[in-house]
């Protein structure tokens, strides 16, 4: 996990926080990658079923983020635990080799009682079209300022975990309630701030929808009213 995601956590309250090492699943071939994140999402899933049965561990409590390929790994981490986790947050969930019509293949609105995607390179390197109960779309979700020539995609992409950090820190991005996602993809949303705030703790209690988010093109990213 983004170390940053990490510090932000810990500076934040009382948390115990686990990182996956999944270096030796994951190769420098996509492709190949792709074919350990089933596995390395059971592995995640055994901790977890572990910890609960022996060691008290309540699912209420337990959040899984992933980046990237790292968000279908916490899917599958969701998907066979023994009992639901509170909440997954998907940081721009990669979108090649994955299908939104295989939702048993991916990261899905199921997989824990609560689901939120921060998509900031939709269509390139993460998914586009909503994946998780709460859709949050950074700038339209495709592309972000401050990432100039990024023909690849992977800075937007990468924002994802920047900006997550900076939220769970310090609770800044506010967001804008859309009717679907395409309208926040095109950035027609409306100009009033909602009461939700992207990577917010309470979403899981208030947040069904998509959003649209706006965001400066330096720290810090997030903006309010």
């Amino acid at each position: 996990m983004n170390s940053d995601i990490r510090k932000a956590f810990l500076s934040k309250g009382d948390y115990n926080v686990i990182v996956v090492d999944w270096a030796r699943a994951r190769s420098v071939d996509y492709a190949t990658s792709v074919m350990a994140v089933a596995a390395t999402g059971k592995k995640v899933a055994k901790l977890i079923n572990f910890l609960k049965d022996n060691h008290g561990l309540n699912l209420n409590d337990v959040y899984v983020i992933g980046h990237s390929l790292g968000a279908h790994v916490a899917g599958y981490a969701g998907k066979n635990t023994d009992g639901q986790v509170h909440t997954i947050i998907g940081l721009d969930p990669a979108l090649p080799l994955f299908s939104y019509n295989k939702p048993n293949k991916r990261l899905n609105s199921d997989d824990a009682w609560y689901v939120e995607s921060i998509q900031t390179n939709g269509g390139t390197l993460g998914f586009l079209k909503p994946i998780g109960k709460g859709a949050f779309y950074p700038n339209g979700g495709k592309t972000q300022p401050g990432c100039p020539l990024d023909v690849t995609g992977a800075c937007s992409h990468g924002r994802s975990t920047t900006y997550y950090a900076e939220a769970v820190s310090q609770d800044n991005f506010g967001t804008m309630k859309c009717g679907d996602y395409e309208e926040a993809v095109s950035k027609e949303c409306g100009s009033t701030y909602s009461s939700v705030r992207m990577g917010a703790d309470t979403n899981a209690y208030m947040v069904e929808g998509d959003f649209y988010v706006t965001v400066n093109s330096k720290a810090p990213f997030g903006m309010i009213n």
